[in-house]
């Protein structure tokens, strides 16, 4: 009985029901457990945006009223008012309220802009504005905000739930000098972004995280100003929607941190050669990603101006445990790269990752048809394509020396292989296989050999073996780049498999 209010709570766990009440649907929700119903004097509407600016940084009409009393002054008997101190009080607030330049308020429940005029008449000089987690609902409440406040460069109006125009509107210069715009948790789609970017002619700075978007589409003639780009905690379909915002002339920064990306691939370029994609791209975020193969890392040699990366928590990085020799690598992988995972790369960093990635991939080269000698050196298209910097290592420093390699001899070959039992002892339906194994062969290559075998990605394979001379001792081989005989295997020797 009575009246009732349906809501919609940002945290689903708050709620009860999709909207539905014995049989009615009374409204909708995007969560089936989302909705909740309140009576109405459980509901704030919010404030306008001055009212609130009042409340967090001058006086309200309540505090006002408690500071009447304070106009007047007794003497002996007699009380004295001054007479004006209301006004100068109220001057005061004013030009106290003039000179903000930097305003805040996060969660002070504004929803509206107010009545016209009075914020451009009370707040002249605001030039950076945090209006997170309020209960804005549309974007022509910013809008109407934004066009009292001439000289605004930073706005946030992140975790406000909000409509955005669905077509293209007349441009204004209502955000004309917009640098830095955070649309965090808004709902907001790329399409909207595309529809409002127009009215953004000087946006340099814009964050789009925790919003859905799943598919890009290619910002033609805006956005174009454009040195920083957040798509974080965005679950896009594929790496290759990176290509439809690849040509933002100016772009320095792009940060997709959680955003699902598997593979990264700059088609247009070949081996040693730089993608015309993301040309002033310097510093890329793509932490917490899917990333499994070693081929994404080398297509980021591919990038001209990148100088820093961050790419923490992807599945590439487990087939290295020692993290020394991963970063070693990445540095060795990524020509130009400055600054990784925060840490400065000084130059003798870089000569030493260089001249081990040389020395490490040096029996790969041969094997695939590298050679000392100019005219008969032609490495295979594979071996190119894992390590394609191999041949400018090789420029920079020279080929590897033979004593580097210890190139196994034809006459030697032989008693150089072992005779290697691999099983899965967690997989009993898998018959165990007997297999003979160059001993120079790394557990990177006995992983790949695995895969052939197993169907099962490398990065999700764990190694161990049983020496026939330890019974029940089983040792971890843990360091991708170590050859077998690293770990003293022996014949008769059983490699354990695990994912």
């Amino acid at each position: 009985s009575g009246i009732w209010l349906g809501v919609e709570w940002d945290d689903p766990q708050r709620g009860k029901h999709d909207g539905t009440y014995e049989g009615t649907q009374y409204f909708k929700c995007r969560h089936p457990r989302g909705g909740s119903f309140i009576r109405p004097n459980k509901a704030n509407f919010g404030v306008d945006f001055l009212t609130a600016v009042k409340n967090r940084y001058g006086l309200n009409d309540e505090q006002d009223a408690q500071h009447g009393t304070e106009n007047t002054l007794v003497f002996g008997k007699k009380t004295v008012e001054f007479v004006g101190m209301d006004s100068i009080a109220e001057q005061q607030r004013q030009v106290q309220l003039n000179q903000l330049v930097d305003i805040s308020l996060c969660e002070c429940a504004v929803s509206h802009a107010g009545q016209k005029e009075e914020i451009s008449r009370t707040c002249a000089n605001i030039r950076h504005i945090n209006l997170s987690k309020n209960l804005i609902s549309s974007w022509e409440t910013v809008a109407a905000i934004a066009s009292e406040v001439r000289n605004l460069e930073t706005l946030n109006v992140s975790g406000n739930k909000m409509k955005f125009p669905s077509t293209l509107t007349s441009v204004s210069s209502v955000f004309s000098n917009l640098r830095v715009l955070a649309l965090n948790q808004t709902a907001i789609t790329w399409t909207e972004v595309l529809l409002c970017a127009p009215g953004w002619p000087r946006l340099e700075e814009l964050y789009l995280t925790s919003n859905n978007i799943m598919v890009l589409e290619r910002p033609d003639n805006v956005l174009q100003t454009l040195k920083l780009l957040d798509l974080s905690d965005n679950q896009l379909l594929d790496g290759n929607q990176l290509h439809l915002i690849a040509h933002l002339p100016r772009l320095e920064q792009l940060i997709l941190r959680n955003s699902g990306i598997a593979s990264i691939d700059f088609p247009d370029a070949g081996f040693g050669c730089k993608t015309k994609m993301f040309p002033s791209l310097k510093h890329l975020v793509i932490n917490d990603n899917k990333i499994s193969q070693w081929s994404s890392i080398n297509e980021l040699d591919k990038l001209p101006s990148l100088r820093s990366l961050q790419c923490h928590n992807n599945p590439f990085m487990d087939t290295e445990k020692n993290p020394e020799t991963l970063r070693q690598l990445i540095i060795a992988k990524i020509s130009q790269l400055e600054v990784l995972n925060k840490s400065e790369i000084p130059p003798a960093e870089r000569k030493g990752a260089e001249l081990d990635y040389r020395k490490i991939f040096g029996n790969d080269w041969l094997a695939a048809g590298g050679n000392w000698n100019p005219e008969k050196n032609n490495p295979s298209e594979e071996f190119l394509a894992a390590h394609p910097r191999y041949p400018l290592l090789c420029l920079k420093y020279g080929a590897p020396e033979e004593g580097e390699l210890r190139p196994q001899q034809p006459s030697t070959l032989k008693n150089q292989l072992l005779t290697l039992t691999i099983k899965c002892p967690e997989k009993p339906e898998q018959k165990a296989v007997r297999t003979k194994l160059p001993e120079s062969m790394t557990i990177q290559r006995v992983k790949g050999l695995l895969y052939r075998l197993l169907k099962i990605p490398g990065s999700e394979l764990k190694l161990s073996y049983e020496s026939s001379k330890l019974e029940g001792k089983e040792v971890e081989l843990d360091n991708d780049l170590k050859p077998l005989q690293f770990y003293s295997i022996e014949n008769g020797d059983c490699v354990l498999v695990r994912w």
